[in-house]
């Protein structure tokens, strides 16, 4: 598995690369579990009410939640250039500009997490 994280606006969000031989995720909506490579992370948005409170920038605002949307991929490269797009886009959603968001790439072992 990889986790990217990206940082940007005093918070951190991680999405997970299911790489190639491990057991990617199998709920409604899952792509079809031949993918050699699947992305899953959360998608949020800001709400001007409801939703969950929290902090970006200095300011509070809320911020409501989609189920992820897991996506599957041929190469690694490709899995990763849409992880990174995808989280810097979750950012912008929130006020964040791309700039702003740092991410890392970390390699985690199944069960580690």
């Amino acid at each position: 598995m990889l986790l990217v994280r990206g940082h940007g606006g005093g918070t951190t969000l991680t999405g997970t690369i299911f790489e190639r031989g491990e057991e990617a995720p199998s709920y409604k909506g899952a792509p079809d579990e031949d993918a050699p490579y699947v992305w899953v992370c959360d998608e949020f948005y800001e709400v001007e009410s409801g939703g969950s409170e929290t902090e970006i920038d200095g300011r509070t605002i809320n911020v409501a939640f989609d189920s992820p949307m897991p996506r599957g991929f041929d190469t690694r490269e490709q899995a990763l250039a849409a992880a990174k797009e995808h989280v810097r886009t979750q950012f912008a959603r929130v006020g964040v500009a791309a700039d702003d968001v740092r991410i890392e790439v970390v390699k985690s072992e199944p069960g580690t997490t």
